[in-house]
């Protein structure tokens, strides 16, 4: 039988496999792309990705194994999918489009889609809710890099 986590893990992977539709002309324009002087931790940021889908995965599964199947469970499901395809598409989308612009409003609307998923899972479960906290402190940080690099790369705006 298949367990709920290794569906809802399942589809995370899948979904971020998505990230990966970038051609080596997207790499380039980003490669070349002026960075804040503070941000040192550039090599990292792979990893904290990783860290913060795998807490948002293991919310999403202690969410369905509260109440598996009724409606307002499939409901907040989707809004997990929709906060991971949201964050997920910032790179393809923002590299494809080479708009700083467009990556600083995905960011943006990541944060707001995930305070709402925050909101709506704190009834269900303090624990799904604490674990996106981590989600909820670094994509700000990201959002906030990302319009930083508008004023550096204005022609990529």
């Amino acid at each position: 039988m298949i367990k709920s986590w290794m569906v809802i893990g399942g589809v995370a992977f899948l979904v971020a496999l998505a990230a990966n539709a970038i051609t080596p002309g997207d790499r380039q324009w980003f490669k070349r792309l002026q960075r804040p002087r503070w941000l040192t931790f550039e090599g990292a940021i792979p990893i904290i990705w990783t860290v913060i889908f795998i807490c948002g995965a293991w919310s999403a599964y202690i969410v369905w194994e509260k109440d598996p199947g009724s409606t307002s469970t499939w409901l907040i499901m989707g809004l997990y999918l929709l906060l991971e395809i949201v964050t997920i598409a910032y790179t393809p989308v923002m590299f494809r489009l080479r708009s700083l612009k467009v990556g600083t409003i995905l960011g943006g609307t990541g944060f707001l889609i995930g305070a709402l998923l925050m909101l709506a899972v704190l009834s269900i479960s303090g624990w799904a809710a604490l674990l996106l906290i981590p989600y909820l402190l670094w994509s700000p940080i990201g959002t906030y890099t990302t319009w930083q690099m508008i004023n550096l790369n204005p022609q990529d705006a």
